[in-house]
């Protein structure tokens, strides 16, 4: 049976996460990424909290995934701590409904330094075989060069996430 469950883990990473630019111009877009995962709804939720336990270290102002912290409450922070004693507050949880909802406010990373407001809204419901995770990005206000140009990269490095953090739900550890 642990086989069986290890081979069904292992075809649910072999699958690319579902990416998509739904909409993109010079103010503002929307990018949405979705992955299935072979686990209850509650585990996925609860991995998607554990960020420091699945976000690229490459795409942290540190370099070190494990200084980021979600506090997965209303008001809780997503916050990365620096060597110097300073840190990020890269978003905060505007709205929380446990294991199936969370909404986080915030400009992601160089986004922080532009004039741009940004909704980032996770939702975990069930499927057969386990859940599914889908998170809808969406940034708009005022960005040098173009919101639109930003969002096939936001889009990527989002993606490279919902792979990382797929893996570590599937138990395949941290980073």
């Amino acid at each position: 049976m642990r086989k069986f469950l290890i081979a069904v883990a292992m075809l649910g990473l072999s699958t690319p996460a579902a990416a998509e630019v739904v909409s993109a111009g010079d103010h503002g877009f929307e990018v949405r990424q979705s992955i299935n995962l072979v686990i209850p709804t509650e585990k996925a939720f609860a991995a998607f909290g554990q960020v420091q336990d699945w976000w690229d270290k490459e795409h942290t102002y540190s370099g070190d995934a494990s200084r980021l912290a979600l506090q997965m409450r209303p008001g809780g922070c997503f916050c990365e701590t620096l060597d110097d004693g300073g840190g990020i507050e890269h978003m905060r949880v505007t709205f929380l409904q446990p294991g199936e909802r969370v909404v986080l406010t915030g400009s992601l990373g160089p986004l922080l330094y532009e004039a741009t407001a940004g909704v980032m809204d996770v939702k975990v419901e069930p499927i057969a075989g386990g859940s599914r995770l889908t998170m809808n990005y969406r940034a708009a206000g005022f960005a040098k060069g173009g919101a639109g140009a930003m969002a096939p990269l936001v889009d990527q490095v989002l993606a490279t996430q919902m792979k990382r953090l797929r893996t570590f739900a599937a138990g395949g550890g941290k980073r």
